[in-house]
């Protein structure tokens, strides 16, 4: 919808309505031909530039209840399979979606998380580890998005934000619901030239990142929360082993007859059992001819099916929602650690392996609230989760414009909640 040229044409004619033309010297032709000349100078000369990108987000794009749910299970099941095959790619999901976001320039009202980041990604030249695991990533939601095309349909821009929060998922921290709608990126856009894709690989400075949140709008006690948790991420997925995290999923425990429960979760049965079993029926198993199944026993199948918890099955990492911020406790006992050396004239390296980059960001004297708020997080497990989830979502919907019917009405144009406006 455009209303530029139409405001445009009422405000030519209301001057026009105000000069001091005489009626005498003014018949009907002139003045008709007067307006609508002036009405043509004014969609020539002062028609609108073409408007900047605008993420439009519709909430009733994918239709019923059920279809949503079986949307966003569908890309989650997509993500946690590419997860499991590959633990690494936990912080990458997570880290496209935050380089999605952040792209979004609040003077320009450009950017902003519209799926953008999958195209700059895949047409990077840089292969590096870090590149090269942020394009499996992108692959896995491109693939996703192919075969959920088969019989649903789903955004770029909302599959990057569901793999985002399925990654904290992953590793046993909160389902975040993310809000659905997002319109793709037009093919001609192109990624935020200010925002490198490197931005979370630990070469970019403290500067780099902390103008990145501030150009996008996030405030200090955001950038806090995220980053932590993409502390979390990378601390949980090295301690658990890596690639090797796959290997160490334990398997369901056996259910009671009657119980639900998951086909995986009954008990395997044994050569003695089945001949057990085919004695009873009377059936002879002296045939030569036995079956046989290629592979091995460890398959994992992802579905949907069970409580919040046993979703997707095993998890790849040892957190829950009772010790999410464990690391985050580690994280805030070294930046006290620091901040105590420095009063006192010691000499504390901010870059310790333990905590890299992520560290030193939190300590930086140009985000001095920052500190206070990790400290928060690391007594309060319930607040960091709050925090997170509203900050993620805040996020995921920077410089959103809301748009289709009811959602309109009542979210077009209203200001962004922060983590600071409680």
């Amino acid at each position: 919808m455009s209303f530029r040229a139409s405001s445009s044409i009422c405000s030519s004619r209301t001057e026009f309505e105000d000069t001091n033309i005489s009626s005498e010297t003014t018949n009907r032709r002139s003045f008709i031909q007067a307006s609508f000349t002036a009405s043509l100078a004014a969609l020539t000369t002062s028609s609108p530039l073409p408007a900047s990108a605008v993420v439009y987000l519709d909430p009733a794009m994918y239709g019923d209840q059920e279809n949503r749910v079986s949307t966003v299970d569908s890309l989650r099941e997509a993500v946690r399979r590419a997860i499991l095959k590959n633990p690494e790619l936990t912080s990458s999901f997570y880290i496209l979606s935050l380089l999605d976001a952040l792209s979004y320039d609040t003077k320009s009202g450009d950017g902003g998380p519209d799926g953008r980041v999958i195209r700059a990604v895949l047409g990077a030249k840089d292969n590096g580890p870090y590149m090269a695991n942020l394009k499996q990533a992108a692959t896995a939601i491109v693939d996703a998005k192919k075969s959920l095309k088969k019989l649903t349909a789903i955004t770029i821009a909302d599959a990057v934000a569901i793999g985002g929060a399925s990654s904290i998922e992953a590793i046993g921290g909160p389902v975040i619901s993310v809000q659905l709608g997002r319109t793709d990126a037009a093919p001609d856009l192109i990624f935020n030239s200010k925002l490198p894709l490197t931005l979370f690989d630990g070469s970019a400075s403290n500067t780099d990142i902390i103008q990145a949140f501030r150009r996008s709008g996030l405030t200090e006690r955001e950038l806090t929360a995220l980053i932590s948790c993409l502390y979390t991420i990378t601390s949980d997925v090295k301690a658990n082993g890596g690639a090797g995290a796959l290997k160490k999923n334990e398997k369901p425990q056996y259910r009671e007859r009657g119980k639900m429960g998951r086909m995986s979760e009954f008990k395997k049965l044994s050569d003695e059992d089945i001949e057990a079993e085919l004695a009873k029926d009377g059936m002879d198993d002296d045939d030569d001819e036995s079956y046989t199944v290629s592979g091995d026993d460890g398959w994992y199948i992802a579905d949907s099916f069970g409580t919040r918890d046993q979703a997707f099955g095993a998890r790849t990492g040892s957190l829950d929602a009772k010790n999410f911020n464990k690391y985050v406790r580690d994280l805030n006992t070294f930046v006290v650690a620091n901040l105590t050396g420095n009063k006192q004239g010691k000499s504390v390296k901010a870059s310790e392996p333990q905590t890299g980059w992520v560290g030193s960001l939190l300590l930086d004297a140009d985000i001095p609230s920052a500190q206070s708020w990790l400290a928060k997080y690391s007594t309060s497990n319930l607040n960091y989760q709050k925090d997170l989830g509203i900050a993620y979502n805040s996020m995921t919907q920077l410089g959103a414009e809301f748009t289709g019917g009811k959602y309109e009405n009542l979210l077009k144009n209203k200001k962004r909640k922060t983590l600071n406006d409680e």
